[in-house]
């Protein structure tokens, strides 16, 4: 996989896609770049600082309490304000979602999965996975989150023309579990969440990664 905006999938069939499935396509903020200014800029300083004092670094609460992420957390103040308060697009990329946690605590323990490839993370919200992708020895990788394109053909193709591996985390969701691609995944592994993900999320109890198998 290229790392670059205009990514194809790989022709020698050694590349990986993740996937954490989640609702809709957000914004990406954790490596300082801002979604509505020009390919190649940074996040203006103003709305950085806003950021940095309103979410907090942290690695506490999930799988992977290696990896630091900058997120919303309930020590933060719009954790109890109403949502319309927040002055920007929806902070999705500041939680810490479940599918992702899986996603993320499989590779690192399971480095030879990624080591030595390219990764394309689909979906990558707050950039957990392609962090543990890249603490686990991925060669290249892109962290992707506002892809039109994530479908489930989009998929199938990558899968049968270039043999492009695809993983999948999700903690059991109703879009997903009544979706048709349930038909062609394989379960790899299923984590028990931490009762704070689990306070965070509705009462989830579990998040599984799923090989995608059409």
């Amino acid at each position: 996989m290229a790392l670059s905006l205009g990514w194809k999938a790989p022709r020698n069939g050694c590349g990986l896609l993740l996937q954490a499935m989640r609702s809709g396509g957000v914004p990406l903020f954790p490596c300082g770049r801002c979604p509505w200014r020009g390919a190649g800029s940074f996040l203006d300083p103003e709305i950085k600082a806003f950021l940095e004092e309103n979410t907090e670094v942290t690695s506490s609460g999930s799988l992977t309490p290696e990896i630091q992420l900058r997120l919303l957390t309930p020590r933060c103040k719009f954790w109890w304000e109403r949502a319309d308060l927040w002055p920007h697009s929806d902070p999705y990329w500041a939680i810490y979602w479940p599918g992702g946690q899986a996603l993320s605590r499989y590779l690192l323990d399971n480095p030879d999965v990624v080591r030595g490839k390219s990764v394309l993370d689909l979906g990558s919200g707050c950039g957990a996975t392609a962090i543990a992708a890249k603490m686990s020895g991925a060669s290249r990788i892109l962290a992707n989150d506002i892809d039109p394109n994530s479908l489930h053909q989009w998929l199938k193709k990558c899968f049968w023309t270039y043999r492009t591996r695809v993983l999948i985390g999700d903690p059991g969701r109703p879009q997903f579990s009544g979706h048709s691609i349930q038909h062609h995944l394989h379960k790899v592994v299923e984590y028990s969440l931490l009762e704070p993900t689990r306070q965070e999320n509705s009462g989830l109890t579990t998040s599984t990664v799923w090989d995608f198998q059409p």
